[in-house]
């Protein structure tokens, strides 16, 4: 964060000092804990604590300021609204960071995976800032962009919505140089009521960019190509077409990953993810197409991308278990990321020679098309070929599969029930864990983890006598 007096703060943010002027050069932080030297501490008020009650402790932590809505012992300044002062805050550092290179991205799938390619890119050019996980609403936004400070040369954004308009007050704080928009899909269409208001509320990244910005937009859907008639200046798109200007050609899955020849107007070069599933080559050209607009060199983009690791947790992270392997894709769900799951589950255990094991949960926030989007996605994994369904707390799943259907449908109640499955692994399998957050199905890739850990134990005992 670029170094502001209290008092500048409380000018920018229209709030009440209350306690002696001090220079702040840390960004703010909402988790007493993670507070270091020079911070500014955010007292949010939330459904069950309120963060006036952990102000002590952000100072003991080394905080030099808090931003409350009631005065405090310690150094703060009062508003009436902690996050709408933020972001003021936010807006004013943006302003005054003229050089920085602002990428905004959003989409119903890949945001984090894209983002974390991006970033890999990127920092081999110049200093770069990305949100940790996948910190991308109006708390999340706010807080990566303060900080960036004077040597920053790019500040990725990763933009949710989970209203019309979001997106649009995101992007009047960020000013993003850099607007993508990756797909439109079903997430969260319970919350949009249908997939054109999910599209609406994704086009505001491109309505909102100034002329001189760049808009870069994915072709893997009817909506995202049309958004390019919203920005009057430069339209960068990609996708696996020859119409698209930054693409994929020869693709290829090795071990569950894709290589490909990106294709640019500079030329070709050859990529080899590391990272898991067909679908990451979208995410790569996504990250490719945001690169070149940047002024990256083709050579650069491709040896970043191939030495690149997804970091943010629970995505596609391949786990060898002895000789069963575990996909644990439990961050999050949607029928189009487990479609995509799905066709890498399966081409995994062709590679390896054994059976395929879904461990799905439930997917949320579909709105009246929950039943219909379940049952879809099991059709999906009986044509795909799947060896063993197992549907946690979900038996919409199975709801249009026959008994005499040749993959094996277990609907478990819990998951205590659905790990007693790890038993009848083997050699070579390969096992997908997906569901939606909420559900916490990192715990099911721990337990199947825990199981296999024990089976292989009690299996090296059994032959030691």
């Amino acid at each position: 964060m670029i170094a502001l007096k209290a008092s500048q703060i409380a000018q920018i943010v229209g709030g009440e000092l209350i306690g002696g002027d001090i220079t702040v050069t840390a960004a703010p932080v909402f988790d007493s804990s993670t507070a270091i030297p020079g911070s500014i501490f955010l007292a949010l008020r939330g459904e069950k604590t309120d963060g006036h009650k952990f102000i002590e402790d952000a100072f003991t932590h080394g905080a030099v300021l808090a931003l409350v809505t009631v005065a405090s012992p310690q150094r703060c300044i009062v508003v009436p609204d902690v996050l709408a002062a933020l972001n003021k805050l936010a807006a004013h550092v943006r302003s005054e960071l003229k050089d920085l290179q602002v990428i905004a991205l959003t989409g119903s799938q890949g945001k984090t995976t894209t983002k974390d390619l991006l970033e890999h890119i990127l920092e081999s050019v110049g200093k770069t800032v990305a949100p940790i996980g996948n910190f991308n609403n109006e708390l999340g936004t706010p807080i990566t962009l303060l900080q960036c400070d004077k040597d920053t040369k790019f500040c990725i954004l990763e933009m949710g919505a989970r209203h019309i308009g979001d997106i649009a007050l995101l992007c009047e704080m960020a000013k993003p140089n850099i607007g993508m928009v990756l797909r439109v899909g079903t997430a969260h269409i319970g919350e949009f009521g249908s997939a054109e208001a999910v599209a609406q509320a994704k086009s505001e990244m491109i309505s909102s960019l100034a002329p001189e910005a760049i808009a870069i937009l994915g072709q893997y859907d009817t909506f995202t190509p049309k958004m390019k008639s919203l920005h009057k200046g430069e339209v960068i798109s990609f996708g696996e077409t020859t119409a698209a200007d930054i693409r994929a050609t020869d693709i290829e899955i090795r071990e569950g990953r894709p290589h490909f020849d990106l294709v640019t107007p500079a030329g070709r070069a050859a990529v080899g993810l590391r990272i898991v599933g067909i679908h990451q080559v979208a995410n790569a050209l996504a990250a490719a197409a945001a690169a070149t607009a940047l002024g990256a060199s083709i050579d650069q983009i491709a040896v970043a991308l191939s030495t690149a690791e997804v970091h943010s947790k629970w995505r596609m992270e391949i786990h060898e278990l002895g000789n069963v392997v575990l996909i644990n894709d439990a961050y999050n769900s949607s029928p189009e990321s487990a479609e995509a799951a799905l066709r890498t589950l399966v081409l995994f255990a062709q590679e390896r020679g054994g059976q395929s094991w879904a461990f799905l949960g439930k997917m949320h926030e579909l709105g009246e098309s929950s039943a219909d989007r379940h049952a879809d996605i099991g059709t999906l994994a009986s044509e795909l070929g799947i060896d063993h369904l197992v549907c946690i707390g979900a038996p919409e799943y199975s709801a249009n599969l026959a008994k005499s259907n040749a993959m094996a449908i277990h609907l478990c109640a819990n998951k205590e029930a659905a790990l007693q499955l790890a038993q009848e692994m083997r050699a070579g399998d390969v096992v997908l864990v997906k569901a939606s957050r909420a559900e916490k199905f990192e715990e099911i890739a721990q337990g199947i983890q825990a199981q296999i850990a024990l089976l292989i134990a009690e299996n090296k005992e059994e032959g030691e006598r």
